[in-house]
């Protein structure tokens, strides 16, 4: 029979396909298993209505053969086949869908949906081949036919001898180019590698000669040989029943399939069968990959569709909060675009996704009540992503992550969650106090803590540099505000303030003329409601704390330096405040040396730099010398 030529939009969408739809060449392979796959399911659902029929599961498989020497690629199965008919309607015309066409006719749903687009995924083949020869025989014919072209010149389409019912499909590989090894292809290494990335779950045996080794009797020498071998493990893990499944099957899934080399803290398996079928196994890590927090690290879940791997990582699967989640998702409703590289629409991915994310804190509260310490470790890994899920997206998220925060505290001097802080709170406390510092440490010697310690209210200790920010984004947990040490209404009544404001209104021209002193550096000087036994603090009026002064200002791309409305405050209670006052009625020398030193000191304290610590020095020696 002569030539065949595609039609006109056929010759194009070829082009399109060969050299842009597939965004990697090795999906090739993944197309032609698929469809190899396919044609089996057909004699499978022949069976179920044809009483002449019988379905002999051995009896059907596909083969993967490579020959450098010719530098062919052959791929086998024992599928339906097709008769010339239909190696002109299925090969002959682009995007005429086969399979698509087949499960329409026949109307069954039995789980064994049909995934290809035979038609389609097909052409991949000449991203490799400059040549591909079909041979099929289609089930109940006596006749084969051969379908062979050369790309969008055309093709042919003849009859050929061929024993038994099936397809086998040869790739003649093109020449390598300076930049494509395609020979690589031919290599047992790579066809094995690209088959159990993309295939391994095929429901069918890929079968494949493989290299193998033996030592020759008497004698040291090993001599190689080759054995047939099936590739790829069929039952997907995901598709069994949980109750076959153990903790070490699931834990050699997730180092098999390389999500780590830790050992996963909990593992998540659903098989929803809703508006939306699908199975997923998830995985919460234990330790935290070396590039978590960088640009480099990709979020996002494996996508199978019915068992063959479309997406390596969906991010639409899991919220940025939950980006350290490991596993799959295989669903055999999606819809796929042509080059099963792009879903068509994401309701589905999203309607997924939202249940993924139920999934995952319900997991994730049931490790935090059931095992604390595997929890805490949990946290001190990923933690710091779901305070940044709370304060991320306007605080979209706050509800759904506001249960699974720790922060350490100053009663039990260990982490508890908020739910835990608030159970705790005497009746007479208003608020849910915190402090903010580089270290627990540091925390501990803060100024600022001493009123609320004394009062005997627990204080949450903020040491990461996203904890103030989340917590104004959380704002209020089951009603109780969050309020920090350093605010300037505690919140807390005492005769103390009565005391301290009498004391600010005697001493408002002493606090004036400090205030001068400090033009441009401090909002207010005042007397302090919460200091005992330390001189000085800073506290600050306004939105902007002084520990979010400090993390934005340190941000690199940062063009505007913030500064927190600072206050300073005074211990009416120590006897610097003598010192002061009296200085000020005798010596307003040394009131400006002891205002720039107590400023200073209060910088420190803070962990903020001195201006001028060579001014600070001096004047600390002036100090010592008049003292």
């Amino acid at each position: 029979m002569g030539k065949r030529k595609f039609k006109a939009e056929s010759k194009r969408l070829l082009e399109l396909m060969i050299n842009s739809i597939y965004s990697q060449r090795e999906v090739f392979l993944r197309e032609l298993i698929s469809n190899a796959s396919d044609a089996i399911d057909k004699i499978y659902y022949k069976a179920l209505t044809d009483e002449n029929l019988t379905f002999n599961q051995s009896d059907y498989y596909i083969k993967i053969e490579a020959d450098k020497d010719t530098r062919t690629l052959k791929i086998t199965d024992t599928g339906i086949g097709m008769t010339q008919d239909e190696l002109e309607k299925n090969l002959g015309t682009i995007a005429k869908s086969g399979s698509l066409s087949f499960k329409s006719e026949n109307e069954i749903k039995d789980g064994h949906d049909i995934i290809g687009q035979f038609g389609v995924g097909f052409y991949a083949a000449f991203m490799v081949a400059d040549e591909v020869t079909v041979v099929s025989k289609a089930l109940g014919s006596e006749e084969a036919f051969k379908w062979e072209s050369k790309g969008t010149d055309g093709y042919t389409i003849e009859p050929t001898e061929k024993d038994t019912v099936g397809t086998e499909i040869t790739l003649k590989l093109k020449e390598n180019e300076e930049d494509e090894n395609y020979e690589e292809y031919l290599e047992e290494y790579r066809l094995k590698e690209i088959i159990k990335k993309y295939s391994d779950f095929i429901r069918y045996p890929i079968k494949m000669e493989v290299t193998k080794s033996k030592k020759e009797d008497d004698s040291d020498e090993y001599v190689e040989y080759k054995e047939e071998e099936t590739i790829n493990s069929m039952v997907p893990i995901w598709k069994k029943n949980k109750s076959e499944l153990t903790d070490e099957d699931y834990e050699n899934f997730y180092r098999e399939k390389r999500y780590g080399f830790d050992k996963p803290l909990k593992h998540i398996h659903l098989s929803v069968d809703g508006t939306i079928r699908y199975n997923a196994i998830l995985f919460i890590p234990e330790n935290r990959p070396f590039d978590y927090y960088s640009q480099d690290y990709q979020k996002g879940l494996e996508l199978y569709s019915n068992g063959v791997l479309i997406m390596e990582k969906s991010a639409d699967l899991v919220p940025d909060h939950f980006s350290f989640v490991k596993g799959l998702v295989d669903s055999e409703d999606l819809s796929l675009n042509i080059s099963r590289e792009m879903l068509q629409h994401d309701r589905q991915l999203k309607q997924i996704s939202k249940n993924i994310n139920k999934k995952i804190k319900q997991q994730l509260l049931s490790l935090q009540r059931d095992d604390r310490e595997k929890y805490e470790k949990f946290f001190d890994a990923f933690g710091r992503q779901l305070k940044f899920g709370v304060y991320n997206e306007f605080g979209a998220n706050k509800d759904t992550l506001k249960d699974l925060l720790l922060f350490y505290s100053s009663k039990e001097k260990k982490l508890v969650t908020l739910a835990e802080y608030v159970s705790r709170m005497p009746e007479d406390q208003k608020y849910i106090y915190y402090a903010t510092g580089d270290s627990i440490d540091r925390i501990d010697k803060l100024p600022q803590t001493e009123l609320v310690a004394d009062k005997g209210y627990e204080i949450l200790y903020f040491t990461e540099e996203i904890d103030e920010f989340a917590i104004r984004v959380l704002m209020s947990y089951e009603e109780k505000e969050f309020k920090s040490v350093s605010s300037h209404d505690l919140g807390i009544d005492s005769e103390e303030d009565k005391a301290s404001e009498e004391e600010t209104k005697d001493n408002k021209d002493l606090f004036d003329y400090m205030k001068e002193k400090l033009a441009g550096k401090v909002k207010e000087v005042r007397v302090s409601k919460r200091l005992r036994s330390h001189p000085v603090c800073l506290t600050a009026d306004g939105e902007i704390s002084i520990e979010m002064e400090k993390v934005i200002n340190a941000m690199p791309d940062n063009n505007q330096q913030v500064k927190a409305e600072k206050v300073l405050e005074i211990n009416p209670s120590h006897e610097v405040f003598q010192t002061l006052k009296d200085a000020y009625e005798k010596d307003k020398d040394k009131l400006d040396l002891y205002t720039n030193i107590l400023f200073n000191q209060a910088l420190l304290i803070e962990g903020l730099p001195v201006e001028d610590p060579v001014e600070f020095t001096n004047n600390m020696c002036k100090v010592m010398v008049t003292a």
